[in-house]
């Protein structure tokens, strides 16, 4: 996973609101949103700003020029159906578009309007779970089947029948007991149900908490990953709107839908932040949890990483009450750390290299 461009697939049924959740996310009108099935065909895509308010914090602290926040890539991918993995409704583009991403935002439709059609005939979202994760299981097992029919074996033949042995249970290949070296080889084996998965409940504004909602949050507790209520229409609107004037027509309460879906997928990522701060610029970093200051430094560049000396590393808080970078080493509040060290949440962090 390049966690520099990371990429998130807005996956759902068609016309459930994921092309309107794409121009909310990214705050354009790029991806078309009509009420018909197939509405979306090539995948629309577009960079989104990983909230995070310690930016503007360092900022003033380091005196910086600008702040640069991670940023993740959603990609707008068009309704799956039933079939999908026979090649139904274009079923086969579809699912290669799901390869291409590192965790899929799977849209379901949480609220009853006559008006607004639904491709099943009926509002039920655990039914809409059930077509579209049977379709990704079928598509793998079709994927293991495929490369399993080769007369020469390879290193990856043990990990596709564990995985073949969880989806013959109707399970995701990610249910079954992985190894940390097998998790390693993961991007390999290139199947869909290794992709972690958070809900987006689309709701009406008026009735945001419903039974619907509920049920799906039941199920995403089961699939240890979570659900979130958002209004898809809502909050599409008030993107077009100046960001100065959106100030007196929402409150903090329909502020956080997309900021807690775009946290949800950080999380599940398995990431954090760690950040580089100076005059220039203040920046924050992706990196995966547990990993190390030689990981930091390749995920800056691949020469800080090729000619690691040490990392200068800062606890966030203790930044922010210095009163210079010279007071930091006065306080002995600057950890000169090797390749070994575990990067925590919020790390500023200054690298030491050879080239």
């Amino acid at each position: 996973m390049n966690m520099v461009n990371m990429k998130c697939g807005i996956v759902g049924l068609p016309n459930v609101g994921k092309s309107t959740l794409f121009n909310a996310l990214t705050e354009t009108i790029s991806a078309q949103a009509e009420n018909f099935p197939f509405c979306t065909i090539e995948p629309n895509v577009g960079t989104v700003c990983v909230p995070e308010p310690r930016l503007s914090i360092l900022k003033k602290r380091a005196n910086a020029q600008k702040v640069i926040p991670t940023q993740l890539t959603f990609v707008d991918i068009a309704g799956l159906v039933k079939g999908a993995s026979q090649g139904h409704g274009l079923g086969n583009q579809f699912l290669s578009n799901i390869r291409n991403v590192d965790i899929i935002l799977q849209v379901l439709r949480c609220f009853h309007d006559d008006n607004v059609t639904h491709v099943e005939g009926s509002v039920h979202p655990l039914r809409d779970v059930e077509i579209i994760e049977t379709e990704l299981m079928l598509a793998d097992l079709q994927s293991i089947e495929k490369r399993m029919n080769k007369k020469k074996k390879d290193d990856l033949h043990p990990l596709l029948l564990k995985a073949k042995a969880a989806l013959d249970q109707g399970l995701f290949a990610s249910s079954a007991s992985w190894t940390d070296d097998d998790k390693a080889l993961w991007s390999r084996l290139d199947l869909l149900t290794l992709k972690p998965i958070v809900y987006v409940c689309n709701v009406n504004e008026d009735t945001p908490d419903n039974t619907l909602v509920q049920s799906v949050q039941q199920y995403a507790e089961q699939k240890q990953t979570c659900a979130i209520a958002v209004c898809n229409t809502f909050e599409s609107e008030i993107a077009q709107i100046a960001p100065e004037e959106r100030k007196d027509l929402i409150d903090d309460q329909h502020m956080s839908g997309l900021a807690t879906v775009i946290r949800s997928v950080y999380n599940v990522l398995g990431l954090h932040t760690f950040f580089t701060a100076g005059p220039k610029e203040v920046r924050a970093w992706p990196l995966a949890k547990g990993h190390t200051a030689f990981d930091a430094a390749g995920v800056i560049h691949t020469d800080f990483q090729k000619g690691f000396i040490r990392a200068e590393t800062i606890h966030y808080t203790d930044y922010i009450h210095s009163l210079s970078d010279q007071d930091l080493k006065e306080t002995g509040k600057i950890h000169l750390k090797g390749k070994d060290y575990v990067v925590q949440d919020g790390d500023v962090m200054h690298f030491r290299f050879n080239l």
